[in-house]
C-alpha cells in the first residue's frame, strides 16, 4: 500500500491538475462541459486519497497497521453524504 508521503504527492499531482484544467478553461481551450467532466474526475479521485489518508491515520491511532487499507471505490467515497 502506499505510505503517506505517496498519497500527498498524489494529491498536489491532483491539485495541479484542477488548477490547470480551470486555467485553461478560462482561457477558452475548453467548453464548460468538458471541464467540468474532467473536474468531476479529477475530484473523485482526490476525494479517494483524503478518504484514504484518513484510513491510514484512523489505523496508526488504533495501533494498527495503516498499510493494510485499500483505496474504496470512487462510488463509495463520494456516496458518504446520500
Amino acid at each position: 500500500m502506499a505510505a503517506e508521503n505517496d498519497i500527498m504527492a498524489r494529491v498536489r499531482e491532483l491539485v495541479e491538475q484542477e488548477r490547470q484544467l480551470r486555467d485553461r478553461a478560462q482561457a477558452g481551450e475548453l467548453s464548460t462541459d468538458e471541464e467540468r467532466a474532467q473536474l468531476k474526475q479529477v475530484e473523485a479521485q482526490l476525494d479517494q486519497c483524503w478518504d484514504l489518508l484518513r484510513q491510514r491515520r484512523a489505523r496508526v491511532e488504533a495501533g494498527q497497521d495503516p498499510d493494510d487499507v485499500e483505496p474504496r471505490p470512487v462510488d463509495e467515497v463520494e456516496g458518504y453524504l446520500q
